[in-house]
């Protein structure tokens, strides 16, 4: 007894139902790239009633940061000299860029305008005969103030990209990160013997380097070195000033003379002559002894 199986017709087959296809698990078209897929579904063919937005899809060539950015970018890109600024030409440019944007974005062109009435006043004040000024003195350029403006803009961004090709981290670099896992019992390094050698002979090196110093005091009077140098200058038209003081005895000798020296000068005793600068330094008694 033989049996026969209907198969599900061609899809050349005139007449066959449009969900035969599907009821059978295969695709619509074989042997073709899908353009696309919708919810999952391979899509053949561009559909005839897609409605796309004018404003869907917007492509920007040059993209500026504001109204001086603009206004640079159309002087460096004809190669106009900054200081002498062709304002017919760049207006006229810079006021199709304007009616652009204002068609798209009303607000961002707000600003923009206001850059365009400074240059067509600029232009306009071109126009005009200068004022006069002093003899000797040039006229003053409107377009100096709008110069100076350029000119600080182009600095603050040559800087500004210096600074973004700087390597950033999280931009250019990450930071490397190792986690070790570590015992839970410290573990000590060795020392050997040489070490404790080489440690031993760093502590003798610092304390050779202490030394203790016994200090004795001595008591001097000031008063006592006024009557030395009164008598050294007895019967002396002029001593010299280092003759005064007796080096042999050390420093705390040669402090307190100079004290007794500064009181005796102080009470007018004595008087510190010099002829002129750089001179020699005399000292004389200030009174005639009986």
């Amino acid at each position: 007894m033989s049996t026969i199986t209907e198969l599900p017709p061609s899809p050349s087959e005139p007449g066959s139902p449009p969900d035969a296809l599907a009821l059978a698990g295969m695709p619509a078209v074989i042997d073709q790239v899908a353009l696309a897929r919708l919810y999952g579904e391979p899509l053949f063919a561009m559909p005839q009633d897609l409605y796309i937005p004018p404003d869907a899809l917007q492509v920007f060539l040059e993209a500026f940061e504001g109204p001086l950015d603009l206004l640079l970018y159309l002087i460096r890109k004809q190669n106009f000299n900054i200081l002498d600024i062709p304002m017919a030409a760049v207006t006229r440019q810079y006021l199709v860029y304007v009616d652009e944007i204002r068609a798209t974005n009303l607000e961002l062109a707000a600003e923009y305008l206001l850059m365009a009435a400074m240059l067509i006043e600029i232009k306009s004040r071109m126009l005009l005969p200068p004022k006069k000024v002093a003899d000797g003195q040039e006229p003053e350029d409107p377009r100096a103030e709008l110069v100076r403006r350029l000119l600080e803009y182009e600095q603050i961004k040559l800087a500004a990209h210096k600074l973004n090709e700087i390597p950033q981290f999280g931009r250019d670099f990450l930071r490397a990160q190792v986690y070790v896992e570590q015992a839970l019992q410290p573990r000590f390094p060795d020392v050997s013997v040489v070490d404790l050698q080489e440690a031993w002979r760093d502590i003798v090196k610092r304390a050779r380097l202490v030394q203790h110093h016994v200090i004795s005091r001595e008591e001097l009077s000031v008063r006592e070195h006024m009557s030395i140098v009164l008598r050294k200058l007895q019967g002396q038209k002029f001593v010299e000033f280092e003759h005064l003081f007796e080096t042999a005895r050390g420093m705390p000798v040669l402090v307190v003379t100079f004290i007794a020296l500064l009181e005796l000068s102080k009470e007018g005793l004595i008087d510190v002559t010099q002829a002129e600068a750089y001179a020699p330094i005399y000292v004389r008694l200030a009174y005639t002894p009986a």
